[in-house]
């Protein structure tokens, strides 16, 4: 056993009722036996990472559940996105579930550890785009299509999703003229709902940030956080792996994508994705707006829930006793910048410049 954690890991661990000790006898009954544990950085809001030794694969292990499920659910929806995706050749492969127990709070995924580098854009725009199409393209299982479909329209919920959200702007102690702003925008975008079109949809991610990408030593780039997927629509990933609250989201991956660039994105992915890609094209601007709101008011709802501990139903906890505190100063810095007015409108302004490249 390497008992190699820091301060701030052993603060975290701690909050998620997880030890050394308790995950060295949770392991003592699987192939997994012996192996030395390194724990990984802490760079997410949802999960932390244990490298498995020299096995290859690493433990997944949940903080909360960012799709508000109780632990043995949530952890049966993680597989199952895994599961599903498994067929783009793009994403970790699932090797065990580990129930949840007294060692492992909210369980654990052993999934295998993809050895790469962080994404670096635009070198790589083409390389995503081709990862999300293979993503898009997958043929979901009846039974997990139905287990990740939305309870309703695609459309409606993430509408419905953003105005929940939206009730955080003034919690979050953000000006009326921020305030307005977002609303006014959100306003804009839910005409779409009025519309009896709707895009073709597909298997998603739904969390498509370039910070939950990994390229390897051939190019490929994989995408290795899958807990949001869903039934829905291309286009929300297409905007979440280029927006600027994306590609600056994550500093390893940190980039500022000119909007060529990012039309560029959009057209290796109508490419990649084949001939019914150009179907997708008229919904790019639309569900990229709606994709920066959503982005956008969870950012409200986060500083205004980070304060606060964790609730004692297991779900959904945006507390910042999950994280170490290196992490939670660096969120609150990005959450603030994104909602910052000159950002809006710089974001605001690109939607119009970017529609007339794809036109």
């Amino acid at each position: 056993m390497t008992r190699n954690l820091n301060q701030g890991q052993n603060g975290m661990f701690h909050a998620l009722g997880v030890s050394e000790a308790g995950l060295e006898k949770r392991l003592a009954d699987t192939v997994w036996r012996g192996q030395s544990l390194r724990f990984l950085q802490d760079t997410g809001l949802a999960h932390a990472h244990v490298l498995l030794g020299d096995s290859g694969q690493l433990l997944r292990i949940p903080k909360q559940s960012q799709v508000g499920l109780d632990p043995e659910p949530h952890l049966a929806h993680e597989a199952i996105c895994f599961q599903a995706a498994a067929p783009s050749l793009v994403t970790p492969a699932l090797h065990q579930v580990l129930p949840v127990s007294p060692a492992l709070p909210r369980g654990a995924l052993v999934l295998d550890y993809v050895d790469g580098v962080p994404l670096a854009l635009p070198e790589h725009v083409a390389s995503l785009s081709l990862s999300l199409a293979r993503i898009h393209c997958v043929d979901v299982p009846q039974a997990s299509h139905q287990r990740l479909s939305l309870p309703e329209d695609p459309l409606v919920s993430m509408i419905q999703e953003i105005r929940s959200q939206a009730e955080f702007l003034a919690r979050a102690g953000l000006s009326a003229d921020v305030q307005a702003r977002v609303q006014g925008q959100l306003e804009f975008a839910t005409r779409l709902a009025g519309l009896d079109e709707r895009p073709p949809e597909s298997l998603i991610t739904f969390d498509a940030h370039p910070g939950n990408f990994l390229v390897d030593k051939q190019g490929a780039a994989w995408m290795v956080d899958l807990e949001k997927c869903r039934i829905s629509y291309p286009g929300f990933d297409l905007a979440h792996s280029t927006l600027y609250t994306s590609t600056t989201w994550d500093m390893n991956s940190y980039a500022v994508l000119a909007v060529d660039d990012i039309a560029y994105a959009y057209q290796s992915w109508e490419q990649a994705f084949g001939a019914r890609g150009a179907d997708h094209r008229p919904w790019h601007v639309p569900l990229r707006r709606l994709m920066w709101l959503w982005s956008t008011t969870w950012c409200a709802k986060w500083l205004a829930l980070s304060s606060t501990a964790p609730g004692p139903d297991g779900g959904q906890s945006w507390s910042e006793s999950n994280n170490e505190n290196a992490l939670n100063a660096h969120v609150r810095d990005r959450a603030k910048h994104y909602l910052e007015p000159a950002v809006i409108d710089a974001i605001v302004s690109e939607f119009d410049e970017l529609e007339r490249l794809l036109a």
